[in-house]
């Protein structure tokens, strides 16, 4: 197990070796403003070769955020990423402290080294262990009990090879869990925020945050919104004013552009964005779908503009250019894939005058 998590000083150090631009300094953190994600492909070993070796090049070529999720590729995905980066700290090439991992637990997942039928899995592994108890698993393949996301964090960290996490998502929780009242999600959200402050006293995780899909880019009337200043509320309830819920995850692109321009938060009474509220309330923002699984790809969907040719550079490059976030976290595994994004690295993002001029002229 590597120790240790981002610290300022190493995250300094590892930014020092690349264009200055593309970093952003967050929790006191300097992170790339591009991650990379690892959501996407086959549960095989293959892929996994194809994953570990896009991580590293990345990470070589400058982006120090990693993002994965214990459901991803069935535990796979988490494991590609600890082989990747063990790999490079055993050369030499970078040390724990200059790099961010996040992960993401909450949905009920199998093994896909461990060759048996899904529900068979999941019925030795959970519940003949009282790990997981009958109706604790929602029709969203959701589980949210304290005892499950204990599991998966000791799972995630074995799988990661890390002493500590910097970043835990509760992953899609009001998304996945559509069979109870607002009110006992409520009750139920403030004890995991509870337990992910004893897991930060206890040295596993750094912060903690909510990777979405819905609830905080939605109208107010929409029954999956959630509230952020009041979901920060309940954090200082678990944790006082230093308490670790520091960053949300959602999806946003030229397409999913709710983030940007739904004003449905309140802060000081007044609606304002996602992206707004944010801001105002200290939360770094990690953006998911950056390409819209290649979709946003086609010829004459995305809009010209940067002198940028490849389309894909023109949706990081809006992405993480748009004022309030962080970093686009984009799934790349192929070789060409990965040496056509990581070409993002090597220009500034847009300063925010040209960001508003785009944005202008995008919508007329």
């Amino acid at each position: 197990m590597i120790p240790g998590f981002a610290t300022s000083i190493g995250t300094k150090q590892f930014s020092s070796k690349f264009m200055p631009e593309n970093y952003r300094i967050s929790q006191d953190l300097m992170l790339s403003n591009v991650g990379i994600g690892t959501y996407l492909g086959n549960p095989d070993s293959q892929t996994d070769i194809q994953v570990e070796e896009a991580i590293r090049k990345s990470i070589l070529s400058g982006i120090n955020v990693i993002d994965t999720a214990i459901n991803y590729r069935a535990q796979k995905a988490e494991r590609s990423v600890g082989k990747a980066i063990a790999s490079l700290i055993s050369q030499g090439k970078i040390t724990r402290d200059q790099i961010f991992v996040s992960t993401k637990n909450g949905y009920v997942t199998n093994d896909a080294d461990v060759k048996e039928e899904f529900w068979a899995y999941i019925q030795r592994e959970y519940a003949t262990s009282g790990v997981i108890k009958a109706n604790d698993i929602s029709s969203g393949y959701h589980c949210m009990t304290i005892p499950y996301l204990q599991d998966q964090l000791n799972r995630s960290l074995k799988n990661l090879g890390l002493e500590c996490i910097d970043l835990m998502y509760l992953h899609n929780s009001v998304e996945g869990q559509p069979d109870i009242s607002r009110e006992q999600f409520l009750k139920n959200l403030q004890k995991v925020f509870e337990f992910y402050e004893e897991m930060r006293k206890e040295g596993k995780i750094r912060f903690y945050g909510m990777a979405t899909w819905e609830c905080f880019r939605v109208p107010k009337d929409n029954q999956h919104y959630l509230s952020l200043s009041d979901t920060i509320e309940m954090a200082k309830k678990a944790g006082g004013e230093n308490h670790g819920f520091r960053f949300i995850q959602l999806p946003y692109n030229l397409y999913y552009d709710q983030a940007l321009m739904t004003k449905s938060q309140p802060i000081q009474g007044k609606d304002v964005s996602t992206l707004e509220a944010c801001m105002a309330l200290g939360i770094g923002v990690f953006t998911s779908v950056p390409l819209m699984q290649g979709r946003l790809l086609a010829p004459g969907t995305v809009p010209e503009f940067g002198n940028i040719s490849q389309p894909s550079l023109r949706c990081l490059q809006f992405i993480r250019s748009t004022p309030g976030v962080l970093a686009p976290l984009v799934g790349q595994k192929s070789q060409s894939h990965v040496d056509q994004n990581l070409q993002i690295m090597k220009i500034p993002p847009m300063n925010e005058q040209e960001f508003v001029d785009l944005v202008k002229k995008m919508v007329g």
